[in-house]
């Protein structure tokens, strides 16, 4: 047979009527928020103007194997009527899909640990030598090096191997991480026309689906902040909403931290996506200070006193900055020094990638 590179048009892979509308679907059920009836809605006006239908597959046809597939159900409201909801299995393909489009081009690893400085009780090697102690692991044992020790240590003649001649190939030891991802639903997040919430969903899903399979001994928790702030589970993530907030950041970090209090691991952070300024606080009596116009002394302060916090609890900050704007920028800059963190101004097409090698980072360091 000849050898060489073979060259024809491409094909696209076949995929059913059903697979091709699933993959619409799951996109527009993110950017509905998960309101069933929207993203069919959506998926009818994308089918009369790019055909994704055929004769004998329609609409109707897909909606009720989606019934078939379990990926929808049914559910009787307070009021008597029903309504469609997606299920946990449909939650789960999501955030695989979300994880394929962000962080479709990584690799695949089979630890969930991060590495730090310390040698120890790991499992890559360091290529490092040192004697052997009683209790360390047998398969760790250097055997050509061993076997040169006592070469060297006894001789050729009458060849013999002593506890003396083992030596022992160093590993890294790894520790956890612990994560909590902030993400900013204030309704600046919708406003100027740019849907900026979608974005972030999509990468605190595919953020959460990397972490829970690819690192299963690290721990997420995720949080909303608004005028309030409030923890969120991941199956909440594709309904997550923007609402008539402001932007209350140190609600948010008080209850990161407070989250990360209770963690045991030693490596701790917080990533933070945010479009906007601080404009509000909660003070003791319960009442809200609010201020939208430009950047208030007060609340800032109050902000970097948060940053200045974590620093003081060995938890850094990452801040993603989805704006551009000068003052906001020196702003961050200032929190970020507070606390000795770092910060990202992204646009939103490459907020992922950036997501992803920050934490990719954190993995190979111990955080301090």
């Amino acid at each position: 047979m000849k050898k060489g590179f073979y060259f024809k048009t491409y094909e696209k892979p076949f995929k059913t009527p059903f697979e091709v509308l699933f993959d619409v679907f799951k996109e527009l059920i993110v950017h509905t928020s998960g309101d069933f009836e929207e993203a069919i809605d959506w998926l009818r006006e994308l089918d009369a103007e790019y055909k994704l239908t055929t004769p004998d597959y329609s609409i109707e046809d897909f909606i009720e194997d989606l019934k078939k597939k379990g990926f929808i159900r049914e559910e009787i409201t307070g009021d008597g009527t029903g309504e469609v909801t997606i299920t946990s299995k449909t939650e789960r393909l999501i955030r695989q899909a979300a994880l394929d489009q962000i962080f479709g081009n990584l690799n695949k690893s089979g630890s969930g640990n991060h590495k730090s400085k310390q040698l120890g009780g790991g499992d890559e090697l360091t290529g490092e030598l040192r004697s052997y102690n009683f209790g360390d692991a047998l398969d760790r044992i250097s055997l050509t090096e061993s076997l040169k020790n006592a070469q060297i240590n006894n001789g050729i003649g009458e060849f013999q191997l002593t506890e003396n001649d083992l030596v022992i190939e160093d590993t890294h030891y790894k520790s956890q991480m612990s994560t909590v991802l902030m993400i900013d639903i204030s309704h600046s997040m919708i406003l100027y026309g740019e849907d900026r919430i979608t974005p972030a969903k999509k990468v605190a899903m595919a953020l959460a689906e990397l972490i829970t399979t690819r690192y299963p001994k690290d721990t997420i928790d995720i949080l909303v902040f608004g005028n309030d702030a409030w923890p969120i589970s991941i199956k909440e993530l594709p309904f997550l909403k923007v609402g008539p907030y402001h932007t209350n950041t140190v609600a948010g970090l008080q209850l990161a931290m407070d989250m990360l209090r209770r963690k045991r691991n030693t490596n701790k952070q917080i990533f933070m996506i945010t479009d906007g300024k601080p404009s509000c606080v909660r003070e003791k009596d319960g009442s809200y200070y609010m201020n939208s116009n430009g950047l208030d002394e007060y609340i800032v302060e109050k902000c970097y006193t948060q940053a200045a916090q974590a620093r003081k609890l060995h938890i850094p900050i990452t801040t993603f900055m989805i704006a551009n704007d000068s003052y906001l920028q020196q702003f961050v800059d200032k929190f970020t020094e507070a606390n000795q963190g770092k910060a990202f101004y992204t646009g939103l097409s490459g907020l992922g990638e950036m997501i992803f090698q920050d934490y990719e980072a954190n993995r190979k360091k111990k955080l301090k």
